[in-house]
């Protein structure tokens, strides 16, 4: 067995020490995990050294004037973000180093969420828009209670399992069915834990967004890791502190200056987080360039999942910095960037790359070089959870109505096909009807009243590895069938490219019947 030993006391082994460390605040905590780098200090004595005021000086210094960013590696900040539309929040969690939590539309009743009212700066809009979201709510409301009592005629409760589990697990499949209905602009919360590093990131790619709910989100963010945070012993300590006073008035206010001082998560490390002009000004030159390119061609058939060919790097990168403004198929794109000819694909690549700064990460297209790429086309409540899989790079479209909706096979089975379809209709025709109202922000408010059975196109790049975990993992007989029937045609392509690699994807086969009380 190895040793660990001190130069400077011969002879002492095994001297490794491991310890949690718990009441510093997030920045304290990354002020002195970073004096490892510049101290001979312990983290015990570099604590006790340090004071917020020396913090944000060292901070300062060493982030912001030496760009050493790795140091917002090490604060780590829990926040809360409720009473947000499903559309913010699609935007606030797409950040690959994000960890978290939404509200669930399998357990949890979405019918007294509310919805997010944009401004349409026109009465006639803003009339159109809450009577189309009334009524998706008010489709998803009764089709939830259809399905619920559909699915409770046609599976018995077995004599071992408990009334209340087997009404919950089927009103649980109830939701699944119904969650195509509801649309984005219903009112979801959130809980995430992330960097500081991560948070300016995600601050400052919020205030660039194109929805001014989003831009918004990212103000309160900021000012959420700026100001003090909330105290959850704040009462318990107050009414100790209280206590003490009464013994000794002196102790008392000692007591209230160390346990309820105000703290401020990330005063430093995310006070500069601004709007990012390169991603702004970028985003409006590549949606030109993919208009140009494009020339109003028609949006190709396509396959909900598609693995791609191999291709040259500049032909990848020009295809999906062009891909992800627009609504054209990855494959159609590649397909007119390669007509373009070389001197073209360069110039979209010197596009995404213009306006950059010189503290500004790369775009998100720019991480190419995947093996494996999968163009899917999937419901957007579907994709939501296949949003979650950090480990790949996902490019996404912008949420529309031309790609159709998805028909879930239990409607059809349960003989309400006809209304859910009617439902969907109103919805495409009202957004249609949104986007040409006279608002500045017209096309991007209209997106809200997007029903999430409506189909949207995202690129997902991974590793064979990610492949065959996202495969075995969602093709489980417990999720939700839209996944499912994604992760097995993403198996299915693996399968058909590299046949002697199938054999080692554990997946479930989608087509088999599945007992809707197990979960």
């Amino acid at each position: 067995m190895g040793e660990t030993k001190n130069g400077s006391a011969a002879g002492q082994a095994n001297a490794t020490e491991v310890f949690a460390v718990h009441g510093a605040e997030p920045e304290v905590q990354a002020y002195a995990m970073a004096k490892y780098s510049r101290s001979a200090l312990s983290m015990k004595e570099s604590l006790r050294e340090i004071s917020s005021q020396k913090a944000e000086k060292f901070l300062n210094t060493f982030y912001f004037q030496y760009g050493h960013r790795s140091i917002a590696d090490l604060a780590h900040i829990a926040l809360a973000v409720e009473r947000l539309s499903i559309l913010a929040a699609i935007a606030l969690v797409d950040e690959q180093r994000w960890d978290g939590q939404e509200r669930s539309t399998r357990y949890q009743d979405f019918r007294k969420s509310g919805y997010y009212q944009p401004d349409f700066g026109d009465e006639r809009a803003q009339r159109l828009y809450s009577d189309t979201v009334d009524r998706l709510f008010g489709d998803y409301e009764g089709l939830s209670e259809r399905m619920w009592r559909y699915l409770v005629a046609q599976t018995p409760k077995p004599a071992e399992m408990k009334q209340e589990a087997y009404e919950r697990t089927l009103r649980a499949r109830a939701f699944d069915v119904a969650r195509y209905l509801l649309p984005l602009a219903t009112i979801t919360s959130l809980g995430e834990i992330v960097n500081a590093r991560t948070l300016e990131n995600q601050v400052s790619h919020l205030l660039s967004h194109t929805h001014a709910e989003v831009r918004h989100l990212g103000e309160l963010l900021k000012r959420a890791a700026t100001e003090p945070a909330y105290n959850v012993n704040h009462e318990q300590w107050r009414a100790l502190v209280e206590d003490i006073r009464l013994l000794n008035g002196s102790l008392g206010g000692r007591a209230e200056a160390e346990l309820l001082k105000p703290v401020r998560v990330a005063p430093t490390l995310v006070k500069y987080a601004d709007p990012n002009h390169y991603e702004m000004e970028t985003r409006q030159e590549l949606r030109q360039a993919a208009a140009e390119l494009m020339e109003g061609a028609e949006i190709a058939p396509a396959r909900p999942v598609e693995l791609l060919d191999d291709e040259p790097l500049e032909v990848e990168l020009a295809a999906t910095l062009l891909y992800e403004h627009s609504h054209y198929p990855y494959r159609q794109v590649r397909e007119a960037v390669e007509s373009a000819g070389e001197k073209r694909r360069l110039e979209v690549i010197d596009l995404g790359m213009r306006h950059r700064g010189k503290y500004d990460e790369l775009l998100h297209a720019f991480c190419a070089g995947q093996r494996l790429r999968f163009d899917i086309l999937m419901d957007i409540g579907g994709f939501r959870d296949m949003h979650r899989h950090r480990r790949c790079v996902q490019i996404g479209q912008e949420f529309t109505t031309a790609h159709g909706y998805e028909l879930p096979e239990e409607l059809q089975a349960a003989g309400e096909t006809g209304a859910y379809e009617q439902a969907m209709r109103r919805s495409a025709e009202a957004v249609e009807q949104l986007a040409k109202s006279a608002g500045p922000e017209a096309v991007e408010n209209s997106q809200y009243a997007i029903a999430l059975g409506f189909r949207k196109r995202t690129l997902f790049k991974m590793d064979f590895a990610e492949a065959l975990y996202i495969s075995e993992l969602r093709t489980g007989p417990a999720g939700h069938i839209s996944y499912r029937k994604i992760a097995w045609a993403m198996y299915v392509e693996v399968a058909r490219k590299y046949p002697a690699l199938a054999k080692y994807f554990r997946v479930q086969d989608v087509t088999e019947p599945v007992d809707l009380l197990k979960r």
